[in-house]
């Protein structure tokens, strides 16, 4: 971002008034005039920009996030924010009304030497708005869109006004920036010069060498170094001529000028005297049109090419003039054009033939086929008559299209009368009453609508004979059936799975990522299984698991498990559990819209944690068919082979106390994660995966290799990172009070460094622990210090579930002055202290000790002992040999992996 004093520079030079200064002034200290969010079909979320140094929102991420790519690596740009402030638009509609109210732009942009708002739509929807009202938007004939209101208002002030269309979007240079990223950021250079000088002494003696020979022949290097020099521009790849990710189309240079050079000499070069080109051949007698001439190839020589013109002309042509010409399309062959034609024709003549078509072309061409090379026909039982009209057929064919076979074809199927029986207004009349009354949110039954269908022909005078039947009327209900009329009946959720899946034709951002890392999704769900408490066998439930998937290998990167429903501490815990056993975070995040992806917190840990956040469109489970696909394998390979499974309360009719899954309950949370982490990471991990053709594992450690480690991305899993995943409160700093500290969801916490003078009175960055309230964390002179509460043997190990439901508790014994009544420290340790309390809070303390066992696994401890055995009668009793229990290996539990639910690839 810009110092003031070059903020002002800036102004001085671009030469703005002082009303467009205050102008611009205010966009640049306001905040973002409103949240963005998704539609059913947008993937919204926030791209952590490094030269702006905030987040910025974007509400698509196939129209708005491209562009914040080009903004954040185009030079020109020198600063932009998301949803700026309000502008008041006034136009006149089609219709000749005056039109006017505020509008809020997507970006507003500061270049080096102009400034202004941009809005990002996609190219059907500025379609459909220029077809509604063509005083708002229009195309223009340089084939850029623009908004005559917008632009006005801009020119007031000397700013510009422009519409970016998705139109303008190069796919390929999308891709190589994302893949790029994580090198344009580092914070020193990744190369070595001995790395630096082997890859550079490579390329200047394989002048447009591939990049995957490159890869190949660079020894004592890394896939890291070249795209590392890439990035810094040390070596020369055209972005935009392919991806990255295919690195045997990528042609790599010393520099810009080597490559163009590269371009216009060597590869027009040649040494065969029949030259082939992608779109002509160039032999003599070839016939080729250059600028709506007709011109005849008569020689090819070593240096020029001879052609003749219609009126007898000879024209000479140098052969690399010749060859770039072809290149670069002005110079195509005639007959390429008319084959083209043809093959046209022909494909529209099968499509219309039907497969009996096919079948009676095959019959007769196997007869009549010795009858054309002149020989006798064996079948008697066929007249000489139609033999020779099939003769006759295929000739006629032969001639016109080249290919006899089309003459055989008889396209029965559109033969006769293929017009509807029943007349024009009658068809009418059952199309208005299935799409008014029955496709309507009242859910009329067929038959009723039938009904009223058959009355009103009656009231029309119409003949009981040209009634349609009933069996009529529900065929052309079926042929309306699909996606548009379940919505109209019932809604878009109800409909959903039968919304059409339209795979692009034209590949832009692909759905699993380029590489390991690049696209990770985060995702909750309760398992399928009673657990018990590992102290007191008490049944605690059913978990909530929460896993982070790699979407380009299909590996887990990390799971956890808890009894508390979603929230950010599931969230924080993934998180560090993904950075503990890899190191790295992914690139970007894919999560739904549950509240807790939602939440402050977690939107402020991945933006500084670097990472982009996305959010899949509500009620589109398909989004994350990985994650989905993911829970119900671990279910089906693992959980329903379990004591304790909840697979019967499905038919609950037919459930009894002996299969009632709380009694069989066996399973304790520490010990199912255990097995959990053992199955996710070594298990499934090292199993073919059907859309992959190889192991997540395998197909994780193949693409690091290929497309680097980056580990210059790597956290290091240590107290500070702890630290930083920690929570804060909405403001983030509290003030310290110089007698009592600092105070944290009513808790007051002390440290010695608040004897300071210079720290009394002053606000601090603060940070507390979801899962110990005794201490917090706040941060003084460069470091974070510990701070302790003043009711710390009271508030020692207990969670924020667990004092969230001690205040909630309080605050409802106390319901009748609820306005008055303020929770506070003390009257809540007081709380807790009682019996009372003890019963309301047993069985979350419960599940919050088995948490911590989790913790403990997470830090690679063995699971709690088990110190209680299940006999046959579903009795639970002590377990006497538990002082030397150990958890078996991953072979003593049975998986059948015989009965695996398979999910295919979607």
């Amino acid at each position: 971002m810009l110092t003031q004093d070059e903020f002002e520079l800036w102004c001085h030079r671009v030469k703005l008034s002082e009303v467009a200064i205050k102008l611009v002034e205010q966009i640049r200290s306001s905040q973002p005039s409103r949240l963005v969010g998704g539609g059913r079909n947008n993937v919204a979320g926030r791209y952590p920009s490094r030269k702006m140094g905030v987040t910025i929102q974007f509400e698509s991420h196939k129209v708005e996030l491209p562009f914040i790519y080009q903004l954040e690596y185009e030079k020109d740009i020198l600063e932009f924010y998301d949803q700026p402030p309000q502008i008041k638009i006034s136009y006149q509609s089609d219709e000749g009304k005056n039109i006017s109210f505020l509008y809020t732009p997507d970006f507003f942009v500061l270049k080096t030497n102009s400034v202004g708002w941009v809005e990002c739509k996609a190219e059907n929807q500025l379609q459909k708005l220029a077809e509604k009202n063509s005083n708002r938007y229009f195309l223009d004939s340089d084939n850029k869109w623009h908004s005559p209101p917008a632009e006005r208002y801009a020119e007031q002030f000397g700013f510009f006004f422009q519409i970016w269309s998705d139109a303008e979007i190069n796919w390929t240079v999308q891709r190589n920036l994302n893949f790029l990223e994580d090198y344009y950021h580092a914070e020193s250079p990744l190369t070595q010069e001995s790395a630096t000088r082997t890859i550079l002494s490579l390329i200047s003696a394989q002048s447009g060498i591939t990049l995957s020979a490159l890869l190949h022949l660079a020894e004592g290097t890394t896939s890291d170094d070249i795209y590392s020099l890439i990035a810094t521009e040390q070596i020369y790849v055209d972005l935009s001529a392919a991806p990255l990710v295919e690195p045997e189309r990528c042609f790599v240079f010393r520099d810009q000028q080597t490559a163009l050079a590269y371009r216009s000499i060597v590869l027009s070069q040649t040494n065969s005297d029949t030259i082939s080109s992608p779109v002509i051949d160039i032999i003599p007698g070839s016939s080729v049109i250059y600028d709506s001439n007709i011109l005849t190839i008569i020689f090819v020589g070593e240096t020029s090419v001879l052609l003749n013109t219609k009126e007898g002309q000879t024209v000479e042509l140098a052969l690399t003039t010749f060859v770039n010409l072809v290149r670069e399309g002005k110079i195509t062959c005639l007959k390429n054009k008319m084959e083209s034609n043809l093959s046209n024709e022909l494909r529209d003549i099968f499509l219309k033939a039907s497969e009996n078509d096919l079948k009676d072309a095959n019959h007769r061409y196997s007869i009549i086929e010795p009858y054309l090379r002149g020989e006798a026909i064996k079948d008697n039982n066929i007249p000489q008559r139609t033999l020779r009209y099939w003769k006759s057929k295929y000739i006629q064919a032969q001639q016109k299209y080249g290919y006899g076979y089309l003459g055989l074809l008889s396209f029965n199927n559109l033969k006769g009368n293929q017009n509807r029986k029943l007349p024009e207004h009658t068809i009418e009349l059952m199309q208005k009453f299935i799409d008014e009354e029955y496709e309507t949110h009242k859910q009329k039954r067929k038959f009723e609508v039938y009904i009223k269908f058959t009355n009103a022909l009656s009231s029309a005078g119409v003949s009981e004979d040209l009634i349609p039947s009933y069996k009529t009327f529900i065929k052309e209900i079926k042929k309306r059936s699909g996606y548009e009329q379940t919505v109209k009946r019932s809604g878009h959720r109800d409909a959903y799975w039968q919304e059409p899946f339209y795979w692009e034709l034209e590949l832009t951002t692909p759905r699993h990522g380029d590489r390991p890392f690049e696209i990770g999704h985060i995702d909750h769900t309760q398992v399928d299984i009673e657990l018990r408490c590992s102290r007191t066998a008490k049944v605690l439930g059913r978990p909530w698991v929460t896993f982070m998937v790699d979407a380009y290998s299909r590996k887990m990167l990390a799971a956890y498990i808890t009894f508390d429903p979603p929230s950010y501490r599931s969230c924080m815990m993934v998180i560090r559990v993904c950075v503990q056993r890899h190191g790295y975070l992914p690139q970007t995040i894919v999560v739904d819209n549950g509240s807790e992806f939602h939440s402050t917190y977690f939107q402020a840990l991945i933006a500084i944690l670097k990472c982009t956040l996305k959010y899949r469109p509500p009620s589109k489970a398909r989004f994350n068919a990985i994650g989905e696909r993911l829970f119900g394998t671990a279910m089906t390979q693992l959980i329903y082979s379990l004591a304790g499974n909840t697979q019967i309360t499905k038919k609950v009719r037919l459930m009894t106390k002996s299969v009632n899954p709380k009694n069989l309950a066996l399973w304790t949370l520490d010990l199912l994660y255990y097995y959990l982490c053992e199955w996710a990471y070594q298990v499934y991990d090292t199993k073919e995966h059907p859309a992959l053709g190889q192991s997540p594992q395998e197909a994780f450690a193949a693409g690091t290799a290929q497309f680097g480690s980056r580990s210059h991305r790597m956290h290091a899993y240590d107290e500070n990172f702890r630290l930083l995943t920690l929570p804060t409160t909405k403001k983030g700093k509290v003030k310290v009070n110089p007698s009592q500290g600092v105070q944290i969801n009513h808790i007051h916490y002390w440290c010695a460094s608040f004897l300071d003078p210079e720290i009394q009175n002053s606000y601090v960055d603060i940070r507390y622990d979801p899962f110990d309230a005794g201490v917090a964390y706040v941060y003084i002179r460069g470091q974070w210090v510990e701070c302790f509460s003043g009711l710390y043997s009271i508030f020692k190990g207990r969670t924020e579930k667990e004092i969230e439901i001690a205040t909630s508790e309080l605050r409802k014994r106390h319901q009748n002055y609820a306005q008055q009544f303020k929770v506070r420290a003390k009257t809540l340790a007081e709380f807790l202290t009682t019996v009372e309390a003890e019963e309301v809070l047993l069985e979350q303390r419960l599940r919050d000790a088995q948490m911590k066992n989790v913790f403990r696994v997470i830090e690679g401890s063995s699971p709690d002992r088990v110190p209680y055995v299940q006999s046959e009668d579903n009795q639970i009793s002590d377990n006497k040999d538990s002082k030397d229990w150990e958890p078996p290996s991953t072979k003593q539990i049975t998986i059948n992996l015989n009965k695996l639910q398979v999910y295919p690839e979607y």
